[in-house]
């Protein structure tokens, strides 16, 4: 059975993604644009677009050329999306690179993208100059700010060149090259085109908030495609201010909120749990927040509704998506807060389409309320994996069906849930278990501040829940106590059976669980 959006469908946005965002800037004039949260720096929208234009022409006088790729490596800042749409102006794609990535990761990346020129901040140079030169294809390196020895981009604004007149093609010259794991654990360069990106924005247009002078807080990283869409591209298309943070603390955030009256905010799951539970959140004047979004991971209803009562925040709304999606497919509709159902990650959105399909391995479409893998089709799929046809074949088949790795199920008002991960669900004696799941119980423990869950296998080759759980005081819980917590919430199946403290549980930038390091931690530990 085939679901589609209830919504009607959008054009596809024929526009280069500096455009799409942009275009209408000239209508907000000295609105500001860009605050720096930790300085107080005010980019207006007739700044930013000056300056994307002055770089872009800039990059152009130094031989960035149409196809060439880009990466850009830094922190949140101010800086990053002017450098982010004048490189693609001036015709380059550009690959979003994690600052924290080693010199290793990074070099595979840049190699694997033949990426020419890199943009990073000075902080981060020793492992960008390592990494380049592992690659072998960078021609030049250069700061945001300012080192002895490399070009900066605060002096190539000053440029006075002709901005670049570059054809570009929105519907097959590409935007963006964020690298993602997708349904295996290797890094794979996402092919995401001017038009998959921007006209995922124009799907998003009649169900997000969004208006002039609004003020929305930049926390999670531009390089991640949810920090690029909802963080960056989404607010400034619609003439909002942003207030960027370079990194996540409960104190700056919430102080950011109160000084900034931030409208909206954008989250991952972790940055939920630290809300509810963080003695200092309800400290400071967050009654300026008119919405709050959690993407990127699974939310649990009771911990979503945990933090919005103990903060008096609205409902916190939920989205879902993938990079290979560009990456929005469901959201809570804004017109629909006090309605959603808790736990969904919302509806689909405009032009997209989805079937759950059988986990039996038959193929079979699966119907109303029933879990399958979820399989999504619509305008903002990914072109493909760069030079990884075969497994770009294996992610979307010859209709144009994403499959996307996800367990979920729709309901009869077309509301999503995600259970888990095909790949991480537990086979206990023949039956499944959602880490996600236990997950969830777990994090509703007082006592609890953080928790993961995997499959792990006994002395008889027996699979069964294993749970790492960060304790909110040491040594105030013991194993038997969290077993049985578990115990009398859940089937006698679901049971965990192993419990690790630990410090920290492991998480990607964007929130969502690493069960894999996990796994692997448990692979090696019984290699010894």
């Amino acid at each position: 059975m085939e679901f589609r959006s209830e919504y009607a469908d959008v054009a596809p946005v024929e526009l280069p993604i500096h455009q799409a965002v942009l275009g209408r800037a000239g209508e907000f004039g000295d609105r500001p644009a860009l605050i720096d949260g930790i300085t107080g720096r005010v980019v207006t929208y007739a700044e930013l677009v000056g300056g994307v234009g002055r770089l872009a022409a800039s990059l152009a006088d130094i031989g960035v050329r149409k196809g060439d790729v880009l990466a850009l490596v830094s922190p949140n800042t101010v800086a990053f999306p002017v450098v982010f749409y004048a490189a693609t102006c001036a015709g380059a794609t550009v690959t979003t690179v994690h600052p924290l990535a080693t010199p290793d990761e990074l070099g595979k990346q840049l190699g694997d993208c033949g990426a020419r020129w890199v943009v990073t901040v000075s902080a981060l140079l020793e492992q960008v100059g390592r990494a380049a030169e592992q690659a072998g294809c960078v021609r030049e390196v250069l700061v945001c700010d300012h080192a002895e020895g490399y070009r900066s981009v605060q002096s190539m604004l000053a440029f006075d060149g002709a901005v670049p007149d570059v054809d570009i093609d929105p519907a097959r010259d590409l935007a963006a090259l964020p690298y993602s794991s997708g349904t295996t654990g290797v890094p794979k360069g996402v092919m995401l085109t001017h038009r998959s990106i921007a006209t995922n924005l124009a799907q998003l247009d009649d169900l997000v908030p969004g208006r002039p002078g609004q003020v929305v807080l930049a926390v999670l990283p531009f390089f991640h495609i949810y920090g690029l869409t909802a963080l960056m591209n989404a607010p400034l298309r619609r003439g909002a201010a942003v207030v960027v943070l370079p990194r996540f603390d409960v104190e700056r955030f919430l102080s950011a909120v109160e000084t900034y009256r931030v409208n909206g905010v954008y989250v991952a799951p972790p940055i939920v749990l630290a809300l509810a539970k963080h003695p200092a959140a309800t400290g400071y004047d967050l009654s300026s927040l008119e919405y709050v979004v959690s993407a990127a991971a699974p939310l649990d209803a009771g911990l979503a509704a945990a933090c919005a009562g103990r903060l008096g925040l609205p409902p916190i709304m939920q989205g879902y998506g993938m990079t290979e999606l560009s990456p929005c497919a469901t959201i809570w509709p804004l017109a629909e807060v006090h309605d959603a159902p808790p736990g969904s990650v919302g509806k689909l959105v405009p032009g997209t389409e989805l079937r759950i399909v059988s986990l039996e391995g038959d193929g079979r479409d699966l119907g109303v309320g029933e879990e399958g893998e979820i399989v999504l089709r619509g305008p903002q799929v990914m072109e493909g994996y760069l030079g990884r046809p075969e497994e770009t074949a294996a992610m979307i088949d010859s209709a144009g069906w994403l499959r996307t790795g996800d367990i979920g199920r729709i309901d009869a008002r077309g509301w999503l849930y995600v259970v888990d991960r095909v790949k991480e669900l537990i086979k206990y004696k023949g039956y499944q278990v959602a880490p996600a799941e236990l997950e969830a119980v777990l994090l509703a423990h007082e006592g609890v501040a953080d928790a993961a869950v995997i499959g792990v296998r006994d002395a008889d080759g027996e699979e069964f829940p294993k749970a790492y759980v960060v304790r909110r005081e040491p040594g105030a819980l013991s194993e038997a106590d969290v077993m049985e917590y578990v115990a009398g919430r859940v089937a006698p199946y679901k049971k965990v059976r192993r419990v690790e403290f630990v410090a920290s549980v492991p998480r990607a930038v964007s929130g969502k669980l690493l069960r894999r390091e996990l796994r692997e931690r448990e692979r090696g530990g019984r290699s010894r």
